[in-house]
């Protein structure tokens, strides 16, 4: 588990708590189960990599506490986030799309 999630005490499939998702999203590097990548950086972009190519986007906390991203130049949604936990381990993050439903899972690397 990385040092950023330290202390936070999350139960598998229990919604990340609005002040904590700086913290899940930046933790680590995802893996998601198609083999593609995200790094969500703390200034707020995000790289994500898929078959060697890179998107580049945005990613913020908006007023109501949710997770959202922006990926140039209209594609904008908000998620809730999910821990995923294992043997009382912190081991990635659910992500389900509030528009669409549509429910992806990382693995922090």
């Amino acid at each position: 588990m990385s040092e950023m999630l330290q202390g936070i005490q999350a139960d598998d499939g229990a919604a990340v708590a609005a002040a904590d998702i700086p913290k899940a999203v930046t933790a680590g590097r995802l893996v998601y189960a198609d083999g593609a990548t995200q790094v969500f950086a703390i200034d707020g972009r995000t790289t994500y990599t898929e078959r060697g190519g890179d998107s580049s986007g945005e990613w913020y906390v908006d007023d109501q506490g949710r997770f959202c991203s922006f990926w140039p130049p209209s594609y904008r949604a908000c998620y809730v986030l999910r821990w995923m936990v294992e043997d009382g381990r912190i081991v990635g993050l659910g992500f389900t799309g509030l528009s669409d439903g549509v429910r992806f899972e990382g693995r922090y690397e």
